[in-house]
């Protein structure tokens, strides 16, 4: 379980394929991982991973062919930036919102303009998707927790302030770059429950 809140912005310094699937280092950057043992649960790019030989200033992790075709992981290239975030342990404090780390798709980022110091960012969300976000709900963006402020039948906006754009890889998207999106994780839950009543 993650907060969606950044520690650190690490670097894939090498994709190895595995057959079908792939192993990633990736270099931690600033955030120490000298309290990290294998096994650990960590987000990338808000895609819950398994840590394999982790040191220091980073680890190793196998995406299977699902986490390559349903995220941004299957695209990631060497030296590209990616956002990192260690399990959660019950004695942080929740900052964000619950989450799972479980991507549900690749949404699209469709423009991003001034807003006052901030700036806005509009997103597409993948087909079916659109339902589950709500304006002043929670959405996960490449692991970032944000505030939703619009919501439309298939697109959502978002407000990232300064500190967001200069600590995430937020900041340098591009029109027509791909995001993982993951729901608000209550959003699941109520639909399902609906289901039954």
């Amino acid at each position: 379980m993650f907060t969606g809140i950044v520690l650190g912005r690490g670097t894939v310094h090498q994709i190895e394929p595995m057959g079908a699937d792939s192993r990633l280092h990736i270099n931690s950057g600033s955030l120490d991982l000298s309290a990290s043992q294998e096994g650990d649960s960590i987000a990338v790019s808000g895609a819950c991973l398994t840590m394999l030989e982790p040191r220091v200033d980073g680890f190793c992790a196998d995406v299977s062919t699902e986490t390559l075709e349903l995220t941004t992981l299957g695209t990631v290239t060497a030296g590209r930036s990616v956002n990192l975030e260690p399990a959660l342990s019950l004695s942080q404090p929740l900052g964000g919102h619950l989450v799972t780390g479980h991507v549900d798709g690749v949404g699209t980022l469709i423009s991003r303009k001034p807003d006052g110091r901030a700036e806005r960012f509009e997103f597409e969300l993948p087909r079916g998707l659109g339902r589950y976000v709500a304006r002043k709900g929670s959405v996960c963006v490449d692991g970032v927790s944000l505030t939703v402020n619009g919501a439309e039948a298939d697109r959502f906006s978002v407000c990232l302030i300064p500190h967001t754009l200069e600590v995430t890889t937020l900041g340098g998207l591009a029109a027509g770059d791909g995001v993982n999106i993951e729901i608000d994780l209550l959003a699941r839950y109520v639909e399902r429950l609906g289901e039954y009543s």
